[in-house]
């Protein structure tokens, strides 16, 4: 799933692939992925692109008063295209969800892999319409957002730490991967209860946030929209390397299975060396 920082990418390389261009045609391929109808999808065409944003990880592209926001959910992609192909894109069983296309013969697709539709786009006056969009959470790389900030958000909260970082209404930006890479920094469990955080903690993993998402910002600057899936990859340390080396200290990485997901730590790094009771895997065992 694109986070905020592959998102962030997208947008900077969207800034600079579609500002000033003029949109001739939108055309949907998998009507599912629109969430609005009013105003249509085409209402876009004839409009100049005229600035491009990110809200937590929703792709918020503005031409002539309206916004186009995307949200890639957990298999969605952007494709940008030189040249695009000839002819219209015909409904089928393939990837493609929405074609974009620009005077010049530019543009960009938006495809989804797998069975599992979530991709969702949305044609609106204003991005806080987009219900996802004006629940969202402030975002951690803000200016503003400090230390003391994160420490009210988590006031009260009774979740586990992995719970409470995926949470967009608490933080913008964060998924699966990012809230792994963010624990194992601050070598801390996912486990973990917010309540039992001191005020060191809540330090500790205010600036492993931080550090974590600037990092991977770096690295995806200036890339390309069809080279940011491997960099993430590249970059990650513990999400998705479940039997690999942890690279700080050599234990073996572990894995927590859930229904649909699962999280990866460093048993040495995070949880004292115990590893954390995998219920899932223990029901396939018996």
């Amino acid at each position: 799933m694109p986070e905020l920082p592959e998102v962030e990418a997208l947008g900077e390389f969207l800034t600079d692939h579609l500002v000033g261009q003029e949109i001739a045609r939108m055309l949907p391929v998998a009507v599912s992925v629109l969430k609005t109808y009013d105003p249509p999808v085409t209402a876009l065409e004839g409009r100049t692109v005229t600035a491009v944003a990110r809200h937590g990880k929703f792709l918020d592209i503005a031409a002539g008063g309206l916004h186009l926001v995307v949200h890639l959910a957990r298999a969605g992609w952007l494709q940008w295209r030189d040249q695009l192909p000839d002819g219209l894109p015909r409904p089928g069983k393939g990837p493609l969800a929405l074609r974009v296309a620009l005077v010049d013969g530019q543009g960009f697709d938006l495809t989804e892999a797998g069975t599992h539709k979530g991709l969702a786009v949305y044609v609106v006056h204003r991005p806080g319409e987009v219900p996802g969009i004006a629940r969202l959470g402030p975002d951690p790389l803000a200016a503003d957002f400090g230390r003391d900030d994160l420490a009210a958000l988590l006031s009260g909260e009774r979740r586990r730490l992995k719970s409470a970082l995926r949470d967009q209404s608490l933080i913008a930006g964060i998924g699966n991967a990012y809230s792994d890479e963010i624990l194992h920094a601050a070598r801390m469990s996912p486990f973990k209860p917010v309540a039992r955080l001191t005020d060191d903690e809540i330090t500790t993993l205010y600036q492993a946030m931080r550090d974590t998402l600037t990092a991977a910002v770096t690295r995806s600057h200036g890339l390309a929209a069809g080279q940011l899936k491997a960099e993430k990859k590249i970059g990650l340390r513990v999400h998705g390397r479940t039997g690999q080396p942890c690279p700080v200290c050599g234990d073996t990485i572990r894995e927590v299975s859930f229904s649909d997901s699962s999280l990866q730590y460093c048993p040495t790094c995070q949880t004292g060396g115990e590893p954390l009771a995998d219920r899932r895997m223990s029901r396939l065992l018996k």
